[in-house]
């Protein structure tokens, strides 16, 4: 059930979203203001905060209130100047295009300890285009059969960074650099638990997931579809359109996004992003693997 907010607070969707007026996040909030959107954060997973101007200080400042605001960790995005390489550039401009992100995802996954949150402030957008959406995975978990749960809940699955490699090594010219060859896997549990909320979630993503422990890929690709096609069901999506000074956070834990490519480089974009740094991975009542 919904608390009361010391903020006006707008439902965007049914499954998720929520946009929050009347707070300036390149002020330092209040701890009963941080506290409350906190709180609007595990509620609707997703919250748009729209004019906002910050830089990158305060941004880093904001993130850094939840957790370890830190660079990419395998180098595959640049940071926006030496003073703050945690405040990530994703830029589309002539001669220059972002890398690729149109696939459903939580971001860096494949890593030990993945990132709790992730924060994009919008610089400059392509007006109407850009789109991204997000999908609720506490709800994919919930609506799938009893039976199907119970089975998830028995399962790990490795995710690999290779992907990134891949994807930059495709498509050289855009703004993200190579990585190293052979980075460690990591194997997380499919159903996790949110060290904060208590709540399980489906954990698994199309892209840095390559299979569940003790299945090879060609086993694990069916049932990995249907997980997907499961968790981005339209019901189960929030679509955001994307305004300039929109500053829009979301909990990795809990959700998938997909970042709509349908622009190009005559049509600038330029977004800040941080992360806020996260635990690793586990379910209640399950030792974590290895």
């Amino acid at each position: 059930m919904s608390r009361d907010y010391p903020f006006e607070i707008q439902s965007l969707t049914g499954a998720m979203g929520a946009r929050i007026n009347g707070v300036n996040l390149s002020e330092d909030l209040d701890a009963d203001t941080f506290a409350a959107v906190t709180d609007a954060l595990h509620e609707y997973l997703v919250l748009v905060f729209s004019d906002q101007d910050l830089t990158p200080a305060e941004q880093s400042r904001f993130s850094q209130r939840f957790g370890p605001a830190e660079p990419h960790p395998y180098g595959s995005r640049a940071g926006v100047n030496n003073e703050h390489p945690e405040v990530i550039v994703l830029e589309t401009k002539p001669g220059r295009r972002g890398a690729r992100n149109d696939f459903w995802h939580s971001d860096i996954s494949a890593s030990k300890e993945p990132p709790a949150l992730s924060l994009l402030h919008a610089r400059i957008v392509p007006e109407g285009r850009g789109d991204t959406m997000f999908c609720n995975m506490y709800r994919a978990l919930e609506t799938l059969s009893p039976a199907m749960q119970d089975m998830l809940r028995g399962l790990d699955a490795m995710h690999s960074p290779d992907a990134i490699r891949q994807r930059n090594l495709a498509e050289p010219d855009t703004d993200s650099p190579q990585i190293p060859a052979n980075l460690a896997s990591f194997r997380h549990p499919v159903v996790r638990t949110h060290p904060e909320t208590g709540r399980d979630a489906l954990y698994v993503n199309t892209f840095f997931t390559t299979n569940f422990v003790d299945m090879t890929k060609e086993e694990s690709r069916p049932l990995l579809d249907f997980l997907m096609d499961h968790a981005t069901q339209p019901e189960n999506v929030y679509r955001h359109r994307w305004q300039e000074g929109d500053f829009v956070m979301w909990d990795n834990r809990a959700t998938m996004h997909y970042a709509v490519r349908d622009y190009d480089e005559n049509m600038p974009r330029r977004m800040h992003r941080t992360t806020a740094g996260g635990d690793r991975p586990f379910l209640k009542g399950r030792a974590t693997a290895a």
